[in-house]
């Protein structure tokens, strides 16, 4: 199978440009794209982490902001434009955890949507216009979850945030299409169960053995981008790629068929799931 014309972006030379850089998947996507030619821009919260990742990069550059904050981010643009040149990849993959149920308090759910969710509409509205202007081929990619997917119970917060950075992939890629063609693309990497400073956070000191490593995450894309794969779905190594089709297909199910909502988590319907073959299965 031919690469897709977008794919040409990641070349020696081209300016990539990745939020939440410092750790996990950002920093590991920064090395991917550093070892393969790429200049790299690394973003994140100002501190010694952010540091920490550009000298361990040859070639990268930080450039602290909040990605919550459309001036800065539109700031940032322009000061990426004016020292680096054009950009050719954009990773929106800042985010942070937390934020809890729908009755949770107001700050919470505001700093989660702000870096989730916003985030991503920030960093899109203040680098891909440029992207288009320039003629060149590039790359949009944004990180979502499995939860802006499947909606498990227990953090709603987080839910509404990964859900909102899917549709919005999903418009931004009709938008290029219908703009450029296939010279710039958007893509939507939903990890699997990833050891980062997420999991870490949550009490997880050692990558437990079901967590993919940052790396193994960043090859899988990799390999998405070359075939030209919208959904850039990634197992690991409790859940493999049929487990998230079953999952993925009953929650769907649940509109189709007029379920109570999250009918996997209901109590009349756990066990229906637990049946359920899959789609493709037969039965």
């Amino acid at each position: 199978m031919s690469r897709p014309a977008s794919f040409a972006a990641i070349a020696p030379g081209n300016l990539a440009v990745v939020t939440g850089a410092a750790s996990g998947i950002g920093r590991a996507a920064a090395r991917a794209l550093a070892d393969r030619g790429m200049r790299v821009v690394l973003v994140d919260r100002p501190g010694a982490a952010l540091e920490a990742a550009a000298a361990d990069l040859p070639g990268a550059v930080a450039h602290p902001a909040d990605v919550s904050d459309e001036r800065a981010m539109a700031a940032l643009a322009e000061a990426v434009a004016a020292r680096h040149g054009p950009v050719s990849l954009l990773m929106n993959n800042a985010g942070i955890g937390g934020g809890g149920d729908v009755l949770a308090p107001h700050d919470g759910w505001m700093r989660v949507l702000g870096v989730n969710l916003f985030g991503v509409l920030n960093g899109v509205r203040s680098f891909v216009p440029g992207m288009i202007a320039g003629g060149a081929p590039g790359l949009v990619i944004n990180t979502g979850s499995k939860q802006g997917i499947t909606s498990p119970p227990g953090n709603t917060a987080y839910n509404v945030s990964k859900a909102g950075v899917k549709t919005l992939t999903e418009g931004l890629a009709h938008t290029l299409r219908e703009q450029v063609g296939d010279r710039i693309t958007a893509h939507l990497l939903v990890p699997g169960f990833t050891h980062t400073g997420m999991t870490t956070a949550a009490g997880a000191g050692e990558r437990p053995p079901a967590a993919w490593t940052a790396e193994q995450v960043v090859a899988f894309l990799l390999e998405g981008l070359a075939a030209g794969d919208f959904y850039i779905l990634c197992p690991d190594n409790e859940t493999t790629a049929d487990e998230d089709r079953r999952r993925i297909a009953w929650a769907a199910g649940d509109l189709i068929e007029n379920r109570p909502a999250l009918s996997r988590w209901h109590p009349d319907w756990q066990d229906a799931f637990a049946r359920y073959p899959g789609p493709g299965a037969g039965g």
